[in-house]
């Protein structure tokens, strides 16, 4: 058989595909690489007007998921919508439900600096108008008059009682009394109880007369009392209006078009005259609160919230990467003053939800599931189409405090969620509202086909990395060599890997080693000192591997032959850094009913694949030598030197060499590896991790006395175009050295490895005498003979057994 030639082994990025010397001459791209199916799926569910039209992005970490969604938004987003500024404002009328002012981009904090500039004016103009000599005459005037007005009304009573031999006396602020007179004095008990009967009825009879007119009397003075305060109300109306009016009046001109606010003036202009006495009185608690609150010591009652503000008419685009309930939804902050916990519609905070309102938010789904409540809150919010402000401790029902209940915001929001796919899984199996709410789903690829035209395209990934992250240029070897490297990560060589965190971190530490060497280009030299030096830092549990080996710890062939011995291969990942191993497998036969023990299975080491794969090679076996006679030799299976639990059938090829082997007596090459996964009718299936296992063996090789040119690896034909071997290995191929080979069918392996042909059948089911499966089946013939003959002896001896 021959061995595979070195184009095979390495599938190299020729220079003349790439039309260029440096990235530098390359148009960055402005989207992510290869990911058209997850584009298409973000541009269908953005486009999408109605609801529930939100996207779950899938796929592993790395793949650019945030930076293609965040670049596609910067270059595709819809300008038609248009952005607002939200605000909180005092509701006079219910102060526990502040009002909520919706502006055009930009304009909330021109109406907050409006406010500020108007109460600024105000709190100077209004203690001094109303201290003012004509203010204070005014008023006095207005409190004479009825002053006047009331001393006259009780004056006309008290004339009338004074006629009656009554006085009227004031007792109490508000409280008269009505008392009889003896002379200049008043009646003591006593002299009133020596009056005749007649008198005390006379006396009696007036004082009652005279109680309703003082009861009509207080009445108007109630009356009057009502009057005058509408009166000093209305000349502080009046006052009010000649400060403040034509200010108010100016605000309503410039913001005629936003009815809410026009309304939220004329508010201010009436709530001004019923809280004149803010203006009036030095408030310490207001001055202390607007302190403790980083707020402008102004009247905390006109003050404009300023929920959220967007500079520009641009469509929001917000990442929350610490999606907690408050981070989201927003809260009411409390004040602590003189012991008493306070708050008021300025300290309502915005979440992410209002910042990325009318626009698109984009978050983690893993860490939006471990927040309590925010994925409850976050499908109630996207049901209801609003943002209600509950304080998590209400949601939990922890705290009784007093707190303000904010109008609801209305919600229009494009959800982008970022997650793995057995998270998506879960939830569409345990969420029956996810499916509603996230309608779209954004797959990501790991791979893209390796072409000429994707070669180029690749190689503008790059140059847009180099520009993102500020990085030295790279001439067109180091794109060819990152080229390669993608490809090795893809496991194909017709594919590139699309893992964008993997290539960012190449061409970061390429760009260190560029900068350490004072080059001015990243080299291809460069690429390789970086994967050099990340293998390097990751490679210390292999190396005790290795060391192993070395030592004679763990036993390995590389020269000779032996029965029922084989080289297996297995791969090892120790925290993202895989290697190869070379594995001794080992097979006894003795006599038995032809079944394969397997050793790993029955001291439950074994894992179920790797049991299925041991059935199959029982099942090919039986296939083969027990189709019309029972088989009398039964066989073991094991891993040598395995300590640890084994699973995969990538190494059932090598398993049914070693008990062809031993079936046979045949003894199998050590020079040469196996891998590969078999099925029922022989046919060799293709494995995993193909180039680290190749250089497993090629390694072990070099540590058990060196290469001697036999030396090699026989792997699937499947398997070829997974091969992007290290130079080393292709080095050693190209000196004649070492060599790989393919198989597509068992019995070519057996061939390969025992030196004769596996032998095929004729149409009497007979094997050729001195091919494997011939020596096997005359084996088997013997011990089926033997058996026939012990049974004739037997039925000789007792004629009765039958």
């Amino acid at each position: 058989m021959k061995s595979l030639s070195l184009h095979q082994l390495y599938k190299a990025c020729v220079l003349k595909d790439l039309p260029f010397k440096t990235t530098r001459q390359l148009e960055p791209l402005a989207e992510i690489v290869g990911q058209n199916r997850a584009q298409e799926a973000v541009r269908f569910a953005l486009a999408m007007p109605h609801s529930g039209y939100n996207v779950y992005a899938v796929g592993r970490n790395g793949l650019g998921k945030r930076t293609m969604m965040l670049r596609y938004l910067e270059h595709h987003v819809d300008t038609e919508h248009s952005s607002h500024d939200w605000c909180y404002v005092a509701n006079f009328e219910e102060p526990r439900i502040p009002k909520l002012l919706r502006l055009p981009a930009g304009k909330g904090n021109a109406l907050k600096q409006d406010m500020e500039r108007l109460m600024g004016r105000l709190m100077k103009m209004i203690p001094q108008t109303f201290d003012s000599d004509s203010f204070l005459e005014r008023s006095e005037q207005l409190k004479n008059e009825y002053g006047k007005k009331q001393e006259d009304e009780l004056e006309k009573v008290a004339n009338q009682a004074k006629r009656k031999k009554v006085s009227l006396t004031v007792t109490t602020p508000g409280g008269y009394r009505l008392v009889a007179m003896n002379g200049e004095e008043p009646h003591t008990a006593e002299s009133f109880q020596a009056l005749s009967d007649e008198e005390r009825d006379k006396f009696e009879e007036s004082i009652n007369k005279l109680e309703k007119k003082l009861r009509q009397a207080l009445r108007k003075l109630a009356d009057w009392e009502q009057e005058y305060a509408e009166k000093q109300q209305a000349l502080n109306q009046e006052t009010l209006e000649g400060i403040s009016g034509h200010q108010l009046d100016e605000l309503i001109a410039k913001y005629k078009d936003l009815p809410e606010v026009v309304a939220y003036f004329e508010a201010v202009r009436q709530d001004l005259a019923d809280s004149l006495d803010i203006f009036l009185e030095d408030n310490e608690e207001q001055a202390a609160i607007a302190y403790a609150s980083l707020d402008k010591k102004m009247p905390r009652r006109y003050l404009v919230n300023v929920l959220v503000h967007q500079k520009t008419d641009e469509v929001p685009v917000v990442v929350e990467d610490n999606p907690t309930y408050h981070n989201l939804f927003g809260y009411v902050e409390n004040v602590t003053y003189k012991g008493t916990v306070f708050t008021d519609f300025s300290l309502i905070r915005p979440g992410s939800l209002h910042r990325a309102n009318g626009g698109y938010l984009l978050m983690d789904a893993i860490k939006v599931l471990e927040q309590p409540f925010v994925w409850d809150g976050l499908k109630r919010a996207l049901r209801s189409k609003s943002i209600q402000i509950n304080s998590l401790e209400r949601e939990m029902t922890l705290s009784g405090t007093i707190s303000i209940e904010p109008e609801a915001v209305p919600l229009d929001v494009k959800i982008v969620l970022f997650g793995d796919r057995e998270t998506w899984m879960l939830l569409q199996d345990y969420d029956p509202e996810f499916a509603e709410l996230f309608r779209v789903t954004a797959d990501f690829e790991n791979e893209m086909y390796r072409t000429d035209d994707s070669q180029l395209l690749y190689a503008k990934f790059i140059a847009s990395l180099v520009s993102e992250k500020d990085l030295l240029h790279c001439n067109n070897k180091a794109v060819a060599r990152i080229i390669e490297y993608s490809a090795r990560m893809a496991d194909h060589q017709d594919r590139l890997s699309l893992h964008a965190a993997d290539i960012a971190n190449l061409l970061r530490e390429s760009d260190f080693w560029a900068r350490q060497a004072g080059a001015r280009l990243i080299q291809d030299i460069h690429v390789e000192r970086a994967l050099e030096s990340a293998k390097y830092r990751s490679s210390r549990i292999r190396d005790q591997f290795y060391d192993a080996i070395r030592d004679g710890s763990t036993l390995v062939s590389t020269e000779g032959t032996c029965v029922g011995q084989v080289n297996a291969l297995s791969v090892l990942s120790t925290g993202g850094f895989e290697f190869g191993l070379s594995n001794r497998i080992t097979a006894t036969c003795y006599y038995g009913d032809g079944a394969v023990m397997d050793i790993e299975r029955d001291v439950k080491l074994g894992g179920n694949i790797h049991s299925k794969g041991v059935m199959i090679l029982s099942s090919w076996l039986a296939a083969h030598f027990a189709v019309n006679d029972p088989m009398h030799l039964s066989a073991s299976l094991t891993f040598e030197q395995n300590y640890g639990e084994v699973d995969g059938d990538s190494a059932s090829l090598a398993e049914l060499c070693a008990l062809v082997s031993a079936l046979s007596g045949l003894p199998v090459r050590q020079d040469l590896a196996i891998t590969g996964s078999v099925n029922q009718f022989g046919e060799v299936q293709p494995i995993g991790g193909v180039n680290e296992k190749v250089e497993g063996f090629f390694h072990t090789c070099q540590l058990k006395g060196g290469l001697t040119g036999s030396q090699g690896v026989v792997l699937p034909a499947t398997n070829v175009q997974n091969l992007m071997l290290d130079s080393e290995v292709v080095q050693a191929v190209r000196k004649d050295q070492f060599a790989v080979y393919s198989v597509s069918r068992a019995e070519e392996a057996i061939t390969l490895l025992l030196g004769k042909p596996a032998g095929r059948a004729d149409t009497k089911g007979r094997y050729p005498k001195q091919s494997v499966f011939g020596i096997i089946q005359q084996r088997l013939e013997k011990m089926r003979e033997h058996e026939r003959q012990e049974h004739s002896r037997d039925d000789q001896k007792d004629p009765s057994i039958h």
